[in-house]
């Protein structure tokens, strides 16, 4: 029970946080707004050709929401490895340990934190997208499974983000060590379908963990052939949150001799 009151302290802390310092969630839903924008009014008439029967604009808006929804998780790693680099360095840390409070409540904090951050930046880019024109063509219950596999996901990325905020020695090192994250949309089945690159490349996307993401994203949300993509994705989401959990909870209890 002193654990559950400890974390929900620290997440009423990092909530506090969050709407004091409101650029961190502007950064995390800026970025992929803009690709949103530009993607679908720049490069949407030409990309979205090969799309569909109709293509053009609306059938690549269809196509490019889920690698954006994804996106925005990935920039929201940034924020996350910020502000617990902050916490380290700036001595708060320190005064916790010295306080009689359950240690993993401050990492717990934090990542409760970001993932409410993270989704609600999810929420917005996706209502953008609704207002561009973007129309599911499924139901409520696989919305409803779409938001459980990104949850999980989302709970994965923030630990691993976390663990790099942890490793970093200052805050600017902590605001670059997670940018390729950034990209992986970029190079995996967000923007254009796999099978269009080159075999290296086309090897990377369909090996990394974005791609099978977005593509159960795509299935859940516009009725695309599923396959044993969902598997794989829960799978990438599990492992991800057992390492980054594990390297986070090491790399908190480890000498705080920085």
């Amino acid at each position: 029970m002193n654990a559950l009151h400890d974390s929900a302290t620290m997440l009423r802390r990092n909530l506090r946080h969050m709407l004091r310092y409101p650029t961190l969630t502007l950064m995390i839903i800026g970025m992929p707004i803009v690709f949103l924008l530009l993607f679908v009014y720049v490069f949407g008439g030409t990309l979205g050709a090969g799309l569909g029967q109709a293509g053009g604009r609306a059938d690549y808006l269809a196509y490019v929401t889920p690698g954006i929804i994804l996106m925005t998780v990935a920039s929201a790693t940034t924020a996350t490895a910020v502000t617990v680099a902050t916490d380290m360095t700036e001595g708060i840390v320190a005064r916790f340990r010295t306080m009689a409070i359950t240690r993993a409540s401050v990492p717990t904090g934090h990542v409760l934190g970001s993932m409410i951050q993270t989704l609600l930046g999810v929420a917005v880019v996706t209502g953008i997208a609704v207002l561009l024109g973007f129309r599911s063509t499924t139901g409520p219950l696989q919305w409803l499974a779409a938001l459980g596999i990104l949850t999980l996901f989302v709970l994965g990325l923030t630990w691993l983000s976390a663990a790099l905020g942890l490793l970093s020695p200052t805050v600017e090192i902590a605001s670059n060590i997670p940018m390729p994250l950034m990209f992986l949309p970029l190079f995996g089945s967000g923007f254009v379908p796999t099978d269009s690159m080159p075999g290296a490349l086309r090897w990377f996307a369909e090996h990394q963990p974005f791609t099978p993401l977005i593509e159960t994203l795509r299935s859940l949300l516009l009725g695309t052939p599923m396959g044993d993509n969902a598997t794989v994705a829960i799978a990438w989401s599990a492992g991800i949150a057992l390492v980054g959990y594990v390297w986070a909870r090491k790399l908190y209890n480890r000498d705080p001799a920085r």
